[in-house]
Parts: structure tokens; sequence; C-alpha cells
């Protein structure tokens, strides 16, 4: 059961890395599923005080994931309405991922497309630049997620060897 246990827990910590990545899938909350299921070895114990600072961490990026390109766009001079559109533009992104023929296309250009929409109805003179920003803000997210796949994996593989 030990060994079933650990193997369980490494594929759900590889499908989180690759939802870091691959859109529709909850690659953050996946990872620490497969810490949690790690967690029920007796090989393994992890602290209260892990518990709560790794699940925070969790929590913090899942959350940014979905606002941080929306940031992307107003640092690089995006509106109010090219932030929304990006937000909209990443939420029918996913949704065209879901459902459409478009495949990774369309988490990758929807918060662009959604920025450069708002940032036209706003009137702003460069809607390119801040749609560029809400696509920079994009990767930042899957930067944070990838490097907490990897932590988590290291961590488990640090917790196994102990």
């Amino acid at each position: 059961m030990e060994i079933t246990l650990i193997i369980v827990a490494f594929v759900l910590m590889v499908i989180g890395l690759i939802g870091a990545i691959v859109p529709g899938i909850p690659g953050t909350p996946i990872s620490l599923a497969g810490l949690i299921v790690l967690a029920l070895t007796e090989t393994v114990e992890f602290s209260v005080s892990f518990w709560v600072i790794i699940s925070v961490i969790a929590v913090v990026i899942t959350v940014l994931d979905y606002i941080v390109p929306a940031l992307g766009t107003k640092k690089f001079g995006g509106t109010k309405k090219g932030m929304w559109g990006s937000t909209l533009g990443l939420l029918a992104g996913m949704f065209i991922i879901s459902f459409g023929p478009l495949g990774l296309g369309g988490i990758l250009v929807g918060p662009f497309i959604g920025a450069y929409i708002g940032e036209l109805i706003a009137h702003n003179p460069h809607p390119w630049k801040a749609a560029f920003g809400s696509f920079i803000g994009f990767l930042a997210g899957t930067l944070l997620k990838i490097v907490f796949g990897i932590v988590v994996i290291v961590i488990a593989i640090v917790a196994l060897l102990k």
C-alpha cells in the first residue's frame, strides 16, 4: 500500500506540473493533492506549519493565475477596459479550449485579444502595447505554476530520502 500511495502521489505531481503548462488542468491544486497523498504514507510526515504555508502559496498562485494577465495589461499602459477585456479573453480562451477546435491557442491569445478589444473600446492609442502586457502577465502566471510544481516534486523527493 505504501508504494501505491507514493506512485499515486508522484503521478499527481507530474500531472500538476503538466497542468502548469496545459490550460484546463488545475496544476497547482493537483500538485498539492500529490503532497497530501504522499503525507498519507508512513514514510513522510509534514508539520502543520508546512501545510499552512504550502496551502497559502497554492491558493495565492491559483488566484494570481487569473488576475496577473489583467495586471500585465495595466502595467503596459492599459485601461480598466483593457484589464476587463484581458480577464474576459482569458475566460473565453478557456471556453475555446474546453469546447472548441482551437486547442491551446485559445488560452494563449484570449487574454491578448480581450485586452486589445478593451483598449480599442477605451480609445487607447497603443492597444497592442497593453495587449502585449496581458500576454506577459499570462506567461508570468504560467511560470509561477511551473516553479510551484517543481518545488513540490523536490519537496517530495527530499521527504522520501530522509
